[in-house]
């Protein structure tokens, strides 16, 4: 695909764009002076890519049918195997849309995305099979991952595994279905503003947001380099923890990746209990406008029995918790738009690995842009006025102030081993109809953000955990690590469930 010199008015209507008046002599000069660097751009098209090798034989699978794929929870099947012998032999996973499996379709919840078909295996898929596991198949999710619910996906909503017709949670959606049905035994989810941990709360398993960084994203189509984060969704805390000890540490490619680079034997790291652990129970995630109060009271019998369990429980409070999800949107809504809408997928400035394949298909989006999601259009309006207006200055100073959530939470974690707080405000939701008003589309995809979103920014690790159930539906309690401590979050959820049946509590 080589580059051509522009035309005289190619080069105008770039020289328009930057803002710039040229005279009929100025374009034959740039013309000239551009010849040289259009060459260099030739030069680096004939070169071949440098990717990494794909190391296990597979086929492309194929699209379920409807009696195969009663949740709509699958986006493709198949059956990739990893090695003959390690620590994940036998088990089998589910990989969520937006992460890359080489020669098997990745939709990422877009009809835009159609037909691409990834050249790489992820990192994080690399070391799946590299432990024995078998993938299992695509997992569908939320379109382009912007929703916390689970109806924007191209392919249809994913339903609920406990009551068909109510959210499943986003935008792991698939991941969470599949492991809650017993289809695959864990699954990789995406988190930005709580994308692991609400289809994990709403589907009742277990999902761990680990601290940034700790998990490659390599390989995985981005949403905002500062919030993205990739990790385990299990049916149980040992396969959550074995999970993560597969998938962590540095891969030499993710720039998120400026932590410690040691290993770590999460699942040799489960018994002790809680007796004498200090757990905070945080005041500002109870009561919010939009909390339900049967929600709210299924977290507080799990502080219970925490007391129970020997834990040292006590309320605190983190004003600043209440704004987290104000800073989320401008990092959100802007870093998504200059990311994955303006930036093919990637931007640039930092020292990924770029799959150039997936930059192509998403580059002009523009002639499709009707057939982005609801939020996805919303938001990308909205950040392309503030850019146009105010520039950055709020992603920037958003950014600036994260760090003083994250001092706020810091200064609670110097006194408690862990936070306490629920998970979503509120049971699963009815399912949007067809035909549901803008605003009831947009309100189900994130109106359950508030409690999650914030621990995105903070960058600590969170872990949601099933503590029981209302009208039928789940309910999630989550507990919040220091940064790099999610051997203490396994120790005390590994406590949790194995004091009893959650479904009971």
């Amino acid at each position: 695909m080589a580059v051509q010199l522009p035309t005289p008015e190619q080069l105008l209507d770039a020289a328009d764009e930057v803002g710039l008046d040229l005279t009929d002599a100025d374009v034959q000069s740039y013309l000239g002076l551009l010849k040289p660097n259009i060459d260099a751009y030739n030069v680096v098209d004939k070169l071949p890519d440098y990717l990494p090798p794909v190391k296990y034989p597979r086929t492309p699978g194929q699209f379920p049918s409807a009696d195969e794929n009663t949740h709509n929870a699958w986006y493709v099947k198949t059956s990739i195997k990893g090695a003959t012998s390690g620590p994940l032999k036998g088990k089998k996973v589910g990989i969520k849309d937006n992460v890359m499996v080489a020669g098997v379709p990745m939709l990422n919840g877009n009809s835009i995305l159609e037909g691409y078909v990834p050249d790489i295996d992820a990192t994080v898929v690399t070391r799946l099979l590299d432990a024995g596991a078998e993938i299992v198949g695509k997992t569908h999710c939320e379109s382009y991952c912007i929703s916390g619910g689970s109806h924007t996906g191209a392919k249809g909503p994913v339903h609920n595994p406990h009551k068909m017709g109510y959210s499943a949670g986003g935008s792991s959606s698939g991941s969470g279905v599949v492991v809650a049905l017993g289809e695959a035994d864990m699954a990789i989810g995406g988190d930005q503003g709580g994308s692991i941990r609400m289809p994990a709360s709403w589907c009742g398993i277990y999902g761990m947001k680990p601290t940034h960084g700790l998990v490659p994203y390599t390989g995985i189509m981005p949403i905002e380099i500062f919030v993205d984060h990739t990790g385990p969704m299990t049916a149980t805390v040992e396969d959550n923890a074995l999970m993560l000890e597969v998938i962590a540490g540095h891969d030499g490619y993710d720039p998120r990746q400026y932590g410690p680079a040691k290993k770590v034997k999460y699942s040799k790291m489960l018994d002790g209990g809680v007796k004498g652990m200090k757990i905070g129970v945080l005041k500002e995630g109870f009561g919010r406008p939009e909390s339900e109060a049967a929600s709210d009271a299924k977290v507080r019998k799990s502080i219970e029995l925490f007391k129970k369990l020997g834990a040292k429980v006590e309320e605190v409070s983190v004003p600043a918790h209440l704004v987290g999800g104000a800073l989320w949107v401008p990092i959100g809504a802007e870093g998504l738009t200059q990311t994955m809408l303006y930036g093919d997928g990637y931007g640039l400035s930092r020292p990924d690995l770029y799959v150039t394949s997936l930059m192509d298909k998403l580059h002009g989006w523009q002639a499709r842009a009707n057939e982005l999601s609801e939020t996805t259009k919303l938001l990308a309006v909205l950040a392309t006025y503030i850019k146009k207006y105010h520039g950055s200055h709020y992603y920037g100073k958003a950014v600036n102030l994260s760090r003083r959530l994250t001092e706020a939470y810091d200064a609670a974690l110097a006194e408690y081993d862990l936070l306490l707080l629920p998970t979503m405000p509120m049971k699963p939701t009815p399912l949007p109809p067809a035909d549901a008003s803008r605003e009831l589309y947009f309100q189900r995809a994130l109106e359950m953000i508030g409690n999650t979103s914030p621990f995105d920014l903070s960058h600590h690790p969170a872990m949601t955990l099933p503590c029981g159930m209302v009208d039928g539906l789940p309910i999630g309690t989550m507990l919040v690590g220091k940064h790099y401590d999610e051997a203490t979050i396994y120790r005390a959820a590994y406590a949790f469930e194995q004091a009893g049946d959650w479904k009971k509590m």
